[in-house]
């Protein structure tokens, strides 16, 4: 009896030291690294969920990549909504900052992007609450950059840097001014 109760109590110890050193290993890596999220709805279709509403795809964030705020045009990057701190939302950057965009439905024809901002856009033109809606994104709302899709297998896939053509910045002011009807 007294041999059963030694060994679990060993199981018992070396259980909690495992524990106790997993856990905040586990939380710092998923808070600093990487972690997984599932993307709802159909703003970032058809990169996104293409199946519509019967499929959510599974992605990978990497914490790391937007440590120091470094994105690229045409990243899909994970932020906190402007509109709704508690809520994360996932878009693709259109503009840096000192970019000047031909919007698509915000109060003005053409926007340059602030210094510490970005410009963020949905795929799904039309179905995506995104800078059109709310203006450029304070860099400090960046939560993660979007690599790979990891779920359902059969959309196993690294997340391509792609901004789409009709979508680049203005080349200058001047052009503005001339694009303007």
């Amino acid at each position: 009896m007294a041999q059963s109760q030694g060994w679990v109590r060993r199981y018992f110890k070396a259980f909690c030291k495992g524990f106790f050193v997993a856990v905040p290993v586990a939380v710092t890596f998923l808070d600093r690294v990487a972690c997984v999220a599932r993307v709802e709805g159909a703003s970032m279709q058809p990169s996104l969920n293409p199946g519509g509403s019967q499929s959510s795809d599974v992605v990978l964030l990497n914490h790391w990549k937007v440590r120091n705020f470094e994105v690229q045009r045409g990243d899909v990057v994970s932020l906190v909504s402007p509109k709704n701190p508690e809520q994360k939302i996932i878009k693709r950057v259109i503009a840096l900052e000192g970019d000047i965009v031909k919007t698509m439905g915000h109060k003005n024809r053409y926007v340059k992007v602030p210094r510490g901002h970005i410009w963020v856009e949905g795929d799904h033109h039309g179905h995506s609450f995104d800078s059109n809606s709310f203006g450029p994104v304070s860099l400090g709302l960046l939560h993660a950059h979007a690599t790979h899709i990891l779920w359902p297998p059969e959309r196993w896939q690294k997340l391509e840097s792609v901004l789409p053509p009709e979508r680049s910045p203005v080349q200058s002011e001047e052009d503005c001014l001339q694009g303007s009807p």
